[in-house]
């Protein structure tokens, strides 16, 4: 079990520290690249490695992104008032499960928490300012610099993508066809605005030169 004898004695060290802990003593859950992530009332999840992608419905029936979970985000029906919330790994996620018990006895896990939900109502106020952008070159190119922000290596080239996506994955998130996404991305990387290392990563020149309002 994680050790909440330390984290009551140092309620100021890290926050990674804490998620390094809990994954480090009780049993990390694997979940596959694609895979929806079943969620229980009483769950919290935290992410210790990989990116998860948090969906809700329209009442159209349409996919919206309310958030991306990566490295020590909580996500989890407890967090949520929506009806209709689901969670999808877009990479190989590693998670750790908590439990209102755990956080009860654990101040610095409590305040860790507080800390990446106020990370994660930043982060949805961005995307939705992202979605409604028009046309879809703008929507992409201002999705790569969030992404940037969020999941971003700043390096000599520009901001390197740690994370390797697809370009089907980005079509999710900016809401739009894989098709497009390719065509321009074709068209940045002319303009020298987009590359792709030798790991097929994305790198964005001068990704945080233009900021989105919400951000």
């Amino acid at each position: 079990m994680f050790d909440l004898t330390r984290a009551r004695a140092h309620p100021s060290f890290d926050g990674h520290q804490i998620v390094e802990d809990l994954c480090r003593n009780q049993n990390a859950i694997p979940v596959k690249s694609g895979h929806f992530i079943p969620m229980k009332t009483e769950v919290i999840f935290i992410v210790y490695r990989g990116l998860v992608k948090l969906n809700t419905l329209s009442p159209k029936g349409d996919e919206q992104i309310i958030g991306l979970a990566h490295r020590s985000m909580p996500f989890g029906l407890p967090l949520t008032k929506l009806n209709l919330y689901e969670a999808v790994a877009l990479t190989d996620v590693l998670l750790v499960r908590i439990d209102q018990n755990q956080i009860d006895q654990s101040p610095s896990l409590m305040q860790h928490l507080l800390r990446e939900m106020t990370r994660r109502l930043q982060q949805t106020e961005s995307l939705l300012a992202i979605a409604g952008e028009h046309p879809v070159e703008d929507r992409l190119r201002l999705l790569l610099q969030f992404l940037g922000r969020e999941i971003g290596q700043e390096m000599e080239q520009g901001v390197r993508l740690r994370i390797r996506l697809t370009h089907e994955q980005i079509a999710a998130l900016a809401v739009t066809t894989r098709v497009s996404v390719t065509r321009i991305f074709i068209e940045f990387r002319k303009e020298g605005w987009l590359k792709v290392d030798e790991k097929r990563h994305l790198v964005i020149r001068n990704s945080f030169d233009t900021q989105v309002s919400a951000a």
